[in-house]
């Protein structure tokens, strides 16, 4: 059987046992692109969900935040810049004034975006207008950070003054995908501290699940402590659920927990749990990895990123629901040996001095965690130079957990073997030889399930 297979930049061509199974990545849906983006977001906007019109919320002399997902998000459509210029239409119906409204890219602790690179998402326009009430959120500006207590399970919430001091503020998410993004995810993790991150953002918590999802029953209750501290009305949501990266489906506002469910139940009628999509797990499981992550936007791939990140992690939840325990996994892809030492800070000791001996993500958080959430050069770099907080880097070995399922991962193709064995996984030279090699293992009839992910790119 002749396939194409993703790797890196393109494809390759791959020679598959006849038996192979090729089943798809559930990425797809049948939604249909809305044919005028800007009438979607205003018909949301006029008919919110559990929320007044913005214009009838707010009064001349309100005060007002406008946060936006960051760059990171795998969204291509135009929702950015139409979102916020709607928003401030209708804030101004209310009366009000233009400079009392702030933008806020909120990216958690990934790295800030320069001023060029906001333009790209929300337009050069807003960008020169607002000047410095153009800001990215600053998880470790103590001096803008609102303590709000602990949550009824011990959850710290901490959260940007902007949204407790604001009389208003609007979240506009550009997508959710499944069940991983949306909701309370976009108030308490894109304009939190790692204090409060750290509580849902652990090898077993985060999730893409669309039912019983712990990252976001965590966020919920977060939520609820956010709520009762500064009212329930002070935070109005625009959710966003595309057709296709580059395509709008459907636009809701109004309440952040009538919005989410709302969005989940359009994912739910059109999305397959992974877990059902084969009727027989298999021995081995097969797919590409392009060179893409959400956190190489306007930056690089580096080894840690394609292997780890988007090779078990954002891959890598067909590995539990195709393959069986103990199975092996083949990725194919040429593993750039690259590293942007400024955008990706703490990675490089990451890899050079923790990865060789630890691949239990659970025991690198136990004995890493205190010292890369204060590390003074890391975290003056996240706050003054375009890095990713240090912890984000420990956070990228999460996804080695899936190595209590897969028995071997192996990489086709790898253009430096030494990085491949660096971290404890198998070289082939080919996809071929790696199927091969893994039917040594497994038996000749090892069932091979070829998940066939689509090319995708870094937003540049």
């Amino acid at each position: 059987m002749q396939e194409q297979i993703v790797f890196g930049a393109g494809t390759i061509p791959v020679a598959l046992p006849d038996n192979v199974i090729t089943a798809p990545p559930g990425l797809s849906t049948t939604l249909t692109a809305t044919e005028d983006i800007q009438a979607s977001i205003q018909k949301a906007l006029q008919n919110p969900l559990g929320r007044p019109p913005l214009h009838e919320i707010v009064a001349p002399g309100s005060r007002v935040t406008i946060a936006f997902d960051d760059p990171t998000v795998p969204c291509f459509a135009p929702v950015w810049e139409p979102a916020i210029k709607l928003v401030i239409g209708e804030l101004e119906k209310g009366g009000v004034k233009r400079s009392n409204i702030t933008l806020v890219s909120a990216g958690g602790i990934h790295r800030k975006f320069t001023r060029r690179e906001l333009a790209k998402i929300i337009g050069e326009d807003l960008v020169k207008e607002f000047g410095y009430r153009l800001i990215c959120h600053d998880a470790e500006d103590q001096s803008n950070l609102s303590y709000l207590g602990t949550t009824r399970n011990g959850y710290d919430v901490e959260i940007n003054k902007l949204v407790t001091e604001s009389d208003l503020t609007v979240y506009i998410n550009t997508v959710v995908w499944r069940g991983f993004n949306g909701g309370w995810k976009s108030i308490c993790v894109g304009l939190a501290s790692y204090r409060g991150i750290r509580w849902h953002h652990t090898p077993d918590s985060m999730s893409m699940s669309m039912n019983k999802n712990r990252m976001h029953e965590i966020l919920d209750e977060m939520g609820e402590l956010v709520e009762e501290s500064i009212g329930k009305d002070r935070i109005f949501k625009i959710e966003t659920v595309l057709a296709n990266p580059l395509q709008v489906h459907t636009v809701w506002a109004g309440d952040i927990f009538e919005c989410r469910q709302a969005a989940l139940e359009l994912m739910r009628s059109e999305l397959t749990p992974r877990r059902e999509i084969l009727k027989e797990k298999a021995d081995i499981v097969l797919y590409g990895i392009p060179n893409w992550s959400p956190y190489a936007a306007f930056s690089i791939m580096n080894p840690m990123l394609t292997m780890i990140s988007t090779g078990l992690g954002y891959f890598g939840g067909v590995i539990e629901a195709m393959g069986k325990p103990g199975c092996t996994v083949i990725l194919a892809s040429p593993v750039p040996d690259v590293w942007h030492h400024e955008h990706h800070p703490s990675h490089k000791e990451i890899w050079e001095k923790i990865l060789p001996f630890y691949r239990d993500p659970y025991e690198i958080v136990d004995l890493f965690e205190e010292d890369f959430a204060h590390r003074p050069e890391y975290i003056y770099k996240y706050r003054h130079c375009y890095g990713f907080h240090p912890m984000h880097g420990i956070m990228v070995t999460h996804p080695l957990k899936r190595l209590r399922h897969a028995g071997h991962v192996m990489v086709a193709g790898a253009e430096n073997p030494s990085l491949v064995s660096h971290i404890g996984f198998e070289y082939a030279r080919t996809v071929e030889m790696a199927i091969d090699m893994a039917r040594e293992r497994h038996g000749r009839d090892a069932s091979v399930a070829f998940v066939k992910y689509p090319l995708l790119t870094c937003r540049e």
